[in-house]
């Protein structure tokens, strides 16, 4: 092709170009304004939207590891909600939170009021994971009591938000008799105590009976007339889900049953080889000495 047919070619191509621009080169200009008025009102809206609350490095562990929409936004919403890091966020998505929170079983929607129900129920999580220590093989309830205690920063964390310590072996006097709860919290959203006991071993029907009495002990003898009703938990290692079923609908009193999850167990022949605190104490001691 010449030259001259190559220029007669591109001044065909402006004639339409040239046609077409005095008509719709406004309606075009028109249309890209209503676009970017449309796409300013939208990143308005949504720089105040909650997801934009949490850094983008959470988005990336969020958006990565949820297996749904409602995961993701449940974790969207709980890092706003807790304030939390990148870390405990990792934390609680590894150890299954969203699986495992409104899970347990209780009978708080026929014994409590609405809406206190409901938030009791989503506050309760089943089951819960101690991965945070260590016990050896047949560990007894107290070993379970005293792990927790000392570990009661993490243990709360695990709890959920709202929880506030207020004792282990809290005496209560039922009668002539002196009884001691493994556990006592107050909740701050339920505006409620909450009981709680411990069981190393497999969840039994008479469980539900001590707790019962543990809970109606506190509405006595600690319940304020602001606060909300006391709820128990029953935090055991094993359950079987027709007789926490059973056992529930015989109380009034609200009450939720939840297992627990250990990470390692050290065989029992390890426990006496393992150096006491006391011992560890002293050794540092000896370090620290002049020489």
């Amino acid at each position: 092709m010449s030259i001259e047919s190559i220029e007669g070619f591109m001044e065909y191509l402006q004639q339409p170009v040239a046609k077409f621009r005095p008509q719709h080169v406004d309606e075009l200009q028109t249309t890209d304004n209503q676009q970017n008025i449309i796409r300013q009102q939208l990143v308005d809206e949504l720089e105040d939207h909650p997801i934009f609350q949490i850094p983008w490095g959470h988005h990336i562990q969020i958006f990565s590891k949820s297996k749904s929409i409602k995961e993701a936004l449940f974790y969207v919403n709980k890092t706003i909600e807790n304030g939390w890091s990148r870390a405990v966020l990792m934390n609680f998505m590894e150890a299954g939170l969203f699986e495992a929170q409104g899970q347990a079983q209780t009978n708080f929607s026929r014994v409590l009021p609405q809406p206190q129900s409901d938030l009791a129920n989503q506050i309760l999580k089943d089951p819960y994971n101690f991965d945070f220590f260590t016990l050896t093989e047949n560990y007894k309830e107290k070993e379970l009591e005293d792990a927790l205690t000392a570990n009661i920063t993490r243990f709360l964390l695990e709890l959920g938000q709202g929880f506030a310590y207020i004792g282990r072996q809290v005496p209560v006097k039922i009668g002539e008799t002196e009884r001691f709860i493994d556990l006592l919290f107050y909740h701050l959203e339920l505006r409620c105590f909450v009981v709680v006991e411990l069981k190393a071993g497999k969840f039994e029907a008479e469980h539900v009976g001590k707790l019962g009495m543990y809970v109606s002990a506190i509405n006595h003898q600690r319940k304020k007339a602001a606060d909300n009703p006391t709820i128990g938990m029953i935090i055991c290692k094993t359950k079987d889900r027709v007789e926490v079923q059973y056992s529930l609908e015989m109380t009034t009193q609200p009450i939720g049953v939840s297992e627990y999850q250990l990470a390692k167990l050290l065989p029992d022949h390890f426990k006496g080889s393992l150096p006491s605190i006391e011992e560890l104490e002293e050794e540092l001691a000896k370090m620290e000495e002049p020489r």
